[in-house]
């Protein structure tokens, strides 16, 4: 199998980038002309003995902002583990590097837009999760690249890469066009890996979590929804549990994903905004492409669906069930199951209700094993896709439940657990457990709703705590927060970065320069203001109680209508996105 080079310096000239590959015996150099942009392979001898020289840890990529080209590289890295004898790193740290030497070339306006579009860039970067493997497919399953082809085998890892999970795939187009470059061109997952090694009975194994977010209809919990025309489904992750014990393996894997039918819910500075469901759209065509495409992949579908059967989001659930019995497809099975309700009161034993439901469906599904000689044992017939509004807090819940269960079977079947014992019986393990779900919900929900997953105290002890549901509220006050005043921004980072708009080579306006209504600045102001003044009314009263009243209800009168005439024309006043149009979001 064709690798990526593990280690590099990057020399620096003012007329070129030379990229060294510094792995034992490797003599490729990449060269980057910083005038014409050019990519080339030459040695070490071209590189100048003036460069001005330092480390690496691999490349990012390319892109183009309104000052021309930049290098992205990564510059500090972190070890998270070995996965089947292989290095699994954790990108820490960026440089963005201009091709252009100055700015002077830019106006005024277009400098302070090459800054928001590098914020932008660095926005994204800066948000954790990002990791790769040097001389392993990161982007793939057990199953999958155990049911590969020789020639798959030798394809360069940005070749065989599943494009799905590949974050950096924008910025390496410069480099996938020219194979003899491939070496140079690592490919990025964003999401969450934790790789244990763990002890049971004695027995020393090694169990790994990934989830592999995908990078097709990416972004940012209230502003990407549903799914797209293609029929990929916002918020859409993949995640695997690998298990490995002398030399045998195994692998369970489930997906989450959005409602996979036109839907939005645009933030409005209402804490929870009305979801619409799409009147002028063919639900159906998208949702028979996303489980086409899921069918195809994954094998057999049971969609659990963990929304509330009432209120807001009962029309969802109820469009979810009514287009599943109409795909009329027997790879597709839909099951709707109240979270909220069911476990209303801190009944957080009744989830147990759920994974008995499904029980036969998960031992007719299996998992993917392999034996110590390298035979496959058995293989994932299905994957239960899990959603819920967000598919971050409910979902992760219920995704460790199907996954312990998963282990039990895996672990008694590789001679780890006796007969007759229970995962949950065992807490050194049952912590690592825990601790490593809730770390992947935290992870997942930061990098779609901004701030860390609720619920995650059940994931790690396995009740609900009252502390926790203090944390949760100062999340979701967090979660408020950002979804209206700084998501727009966020989105605008993640469509920059993964290539869904690109920066115009022309000198006219980008979309950044658009301008806000007079109402957003004017409207706040005079709350504030009517609203201190009814609070100096208060504390300076005057010379009767008459008088004082009269002040205060005039000035609350005037807070009142005003934060009332705000709330009405509250899409006005998020932070909404600018570089891709809404027709495009919805």
């Amino acid at each position: 199998m064709a690798t990526v080079y593990e280690r590099y310096n990057l020399h620096t000239t003012p007329e070129k980038f030379f990229i060294e590959a510094c792995d034992e015996g490797a003599d490729a150099v990449l060269a980057i002309d910083r005038v014409s942009n050019e990519m080339t392979l030459t040695g070490r001898k071209d590189v100048p003995s003036s460069a001005v020289t330092r480390p690496i840890c691999g490349i990012m990529g390319t892109i183009r902002l309104v000052a021309g080209m930049y290098l992205i590289v990564i510059t500090r890295k972190r070890n998270v583990g070995s996965l089947l004898g292989h290095a699994v790193w954790k990108a820490v740290d960026f440089d963005i590097i201009s091709y252009k030497k100055t700015v002077l070339h830019l106006s005024e306006i277009q400098s302070q837009e090459n800054k928001t579009f590098l914020s932008m860039i660095n926005n994204v970067l800066t948000t954790d999760g990002f990791y790769f493997c040097t001389d392993f497919d990161l982007t793939h399953t057990l199953q999958r690249l155990a049911n590969t082809s020789p020639d798959f085998q030798e394809m360069s890892l940005l070749e065989r890469a599943d494009q799905r999970f590949v974050w950096n795939g924008n910025l390496l187009r410069e480099l996938a066009g020219q194979p003899e470059l491939h070496r140079f061109a690592l490919p990025v997952v964003h999401g969450f890996i934790v790789i244990k090694l763990c002890r049971i009975n004695g027995k020393i194994f090694e169990w790994i979590l990934i989830s592999r977010r995908s990078c097709f209809r990416a972004g940012v919990r209230y502003y990407v929804r549903g799914i797209d025309s293609e029929g990929h489904a916002a918020n859409f992750v993949e995640t695997e549990q690998i298990v490995i014990y002398e030399g045998a393996k195994a692998s369970f894997v489930q997906t989450r994903g959005s409602m996979p039918f036109y839907w939005s819910q645009r933030p409005n500075l209402k804490y929870k905004p009305k979801p619409i469901i799409s009147k002028a759209m063919n639900h159906m065509d998208g949702f028979q492409r996303h489980f086409d495409s899921q069918i195809i992949l994954y094998g057999k579908q049971t969609v659990l669906n963990l929304v509330n059967q009432k209120g807001s989001e009962k029309p969802l659930e109820q469009t979810f069930a009514k287009m599943s019995s109409g795909l009329a497809n027997g790879m597709l099975n839909y099951l709707a199951f109240d979270f909220h309700k069911e476990c209303s009161h801190m009944r957080w034993d009744r989830l147990q209700i759920l994974v008995d439901a499904v029980a036969e469906t998960q031992d007719e599904y299996g998992y993917f094993m392999l034996n110590s000689e390298g035979k496959i044992m058995s293989q994932q017939k299905g994957v239960f896709r899990s959603n819920c509004m967000d598919c971050l807090d409910r979902t992760n819940v219920i995704q460790s439940l199907l996954a312990r269960r998963s282990l039990q079977s895996q672990l008694q079947r590789m001679g780890v657990l006796n007969v007759g014992q229970r995962i949950e019986e065992q807490a050194e393990f049952e912590k690592i457990y825990k601790n490593a779900w809730a770390d992947n919900a935290n992870a997942c929900a930061v990098q779609y709703a901004g701030t860390g997953a609720l619920k995650t105290d059940f994931t790690r002890t396995g009740k609900r705590t009252r502390w926790g549901l203090l944390m949760d509220g100062w999340n979701s006050m967090i979660r408020y927060y950002k979804n209206n005043f700084s998501d727009g921004f966020r989105q605008d980072a993640i469509d920059l970065f993964l290539g869904n708009f690109a920066v115009d080579e022309s000198d006219g306006p980008t979309p950044l320069r658009v301008q806000k209504d007079w109402k957003f600045l004017t409207l706040p102001i005079v709350m504030v203001v009517a609203f201190s003044m009814c609070i100096v009314c208060l504390l300076m009263a005057g010379d009767t109680w008459t008088e004082t009243l009269a002040y205060v209800m005039f000035w609350g009168a005037a807070s009142a209508i005003t934060a009332t005439i705000i709330l009405f024309n509250g899409q006005d006043f998020v932070d909404a996105p600018k570089l891709v149009h809404k027709e495009k979001m919805d």
